[in-house]
Parts: structure tokens; sequence; C-alpha cells
């Protein structure tokens, strides 16, 4: 099995970020790489605010802080990433662009480097099919915010082979996360459950059988959810929501997937929840 010493992270975003930091933060050497330096810049800044946050609280000293950002190297170069033991692609949700991006990884990687994607979703094996090493690809999905969340689903694609798969979880469990094994599948095994429920609870809103405020107290009550399905839709962004919700539906065929009305129109109008002020409930 691979010994990891230095991470590389594709993509400064709140996801990118968060994986970068807790790599960091795990001792490991991170390079952390976006298209614009804007963006690098953004990342590494809220790293650090992150950091600052933990020491103000006293969850780790200055020096330790200090330490974390040392590992930590922004770059707009992909060339960049050459170096690195293993490499997590964090960017945004369209298939072509990742496509793209492990065409890239692949020429420039070291054999034998592991490539993993953090997609919510997409498929791991499309997206392995277009590196020159496929069965050194894997999914690693982790959770918002990457920081807090425990949860890391692996996810082999047709070809990923067990090395991979090991390699992926030693490195998870030395994040201090815990993994959970996955099959490819449409939107994998935690979204697969998440978003049809979070849809049906928009279907109750739409049909006038409860009113928001009255759903979520009932899920967090009856059912001892610590958010409420549309508070947390409205956490996630509606129109992420809608995206992974169209993807289910066009993946699998079946009408029980149909993204609701209620998400389609509320997305149009430009009420994406927490980030736009505005969703199921006003910010």
């Amino acid at each position: 099995m691979m010994k990891v010493q230095a991470v590389g992270v594709i993509g400064a975003g709140l996801m990118g970020s968060g994986i970068a930091q807790v790599a960091a933060e795990s001792g490991y050497k991170v390079v952390l790489r976006d298209i614009d330096l804007q963006y690098v810049d953004r990342g590494l800044k809220s790293i650090s605010k992150n950091l600052n946050r933990d020491v103000e609280k006293g969850r780790r000293t200055r020096e330790e802080a200090e330490a974390v950002l040392k590992r930590l190297t922004g770059t707009t170069e992909m060339e960049a990433l050459s170096g690195c033991d293993f490499v997590i692609e964090a960017a945004v949700e369209k298939i072509d662009l990742k496509k793209a991006i492990f065409r890239e990884l692949g020429a420039i990687c070291k054999p034998g480097v592991m490539l993993a994607s953090n997609t919510s979703g997409l498929s791991i094996t499309e997206i392995a099919a277009s590196s020159n090493r496929p069965a050194k690809v894997i999914g690693m999905h982790f959770f918002n915010p990457v920081p807090v969340m425990k949860l890391v689903e692996l996810i082999k694609g047709a070809e990923t082979d067990q090395e991979t798969v090991d390699t992926a979880a030693v490195l998870v469990e030395s994040f201090g996360k815990e993994a959970i094994f996955v099959q490819e599948a449409p939107l994998f095994a935690v979204n697969r459950i998440l978003v049809p429920m979070l849809n049906e609870a928009m279907f109750v809103l739409m049909e006038g059988i409860a009113s928001a405020e009255d759903i979520d107290k009932g899920m967090r009550l009856g059912a001892n959810h610590p958010i409420g399905p549309l508070a947390l839709s409205d956490l996630v962004g509606l129109d992420t929501l809608l995206f992974v919700s169209e993807t289910l539906y066009q993946e699998t065929g079946d009408s029980k997937y149909r993204p609701c009305p209620l998400l389609r129109k509320l997305v149009r109008a430009g009420h994406l929840g927490r980030k736009s002020g505005r969703g199921f409930y006003i910010y």
C-alpha cells in the first residue's frame, strides 16, 4: 500500500478548503490548487479563520495553528500537484470539467499516484475513464462542513483496485474521519436516501398538508432529526439540491425521484436558501 506524505487538493471552495484543512491538521503537506489566485487566497483565508477560531476557543494552541498553515501551499498551477502522493478533486459538480481535470492529472502525476473525486453523486467510472489510471481512481465524498462532519463515503468505480480502496480508507482514518464503503450508483448511499426525503417534504408543503414550520418540527420531534428537512434544504442550497435531484431522476429514469415543482419554482425565482437570504424560510 502506498505511503502518503503529500496530498493535493483541487478546488479551494468550501469543500476543497475544508479537505485541505483536515489534511494539513493531520500532518500532511498539502498543495491547494484553483484556477484563479483570488480563489486560492480565499480558501487559505477561510482555513486561517477556522484555525484562529479554534485557538480562541482553546481547542488548539497558536503554535499548532501556525504549524498547520505552514504545511499548506496555494497555487494556480496544475504541475504543482506532480509531487503529491494522493490528489483529491473538489471542483464544481460538472462531469465534463471533472473529466478534463482527471485527464490532466493522469498526465502529470507519477505512476501509482491515486486520484479521488469529492463528487456527491456523479459517476466515478466515467470520471476515472478519462485518466490513464482508472484502477487508481476512487470516489471520496466528504460532507459539509468538512472539519466537523465525521463521514466520508468511499466509492469504487468499475475498475478501482483494492489497493486504492485500502489507501483511501487509511487516509480517511488519519484525517480523524470514518468511512463507509459504497458501490457506484446514482448519488451513492447517503444522498440516495436523503435527497428523496427532502424532496418528499417539499411535496408535503406544496400540497398544503402541513406548514414548513410544522413539517420541520414534526421531523425534529417525531423522527429525532437535528434539523428539519426544509431548513436543511435551505442550508444545502436549493439550486444544489435541484441539481442532484435531477441527476438522480435522469440516471434512474424512475418517476419516484421527480424533483418537486416547488423546488424548481423557488430556484427560478432566485430563492436558493440561506446563501440568498430566502428559500423555504427568510433569513
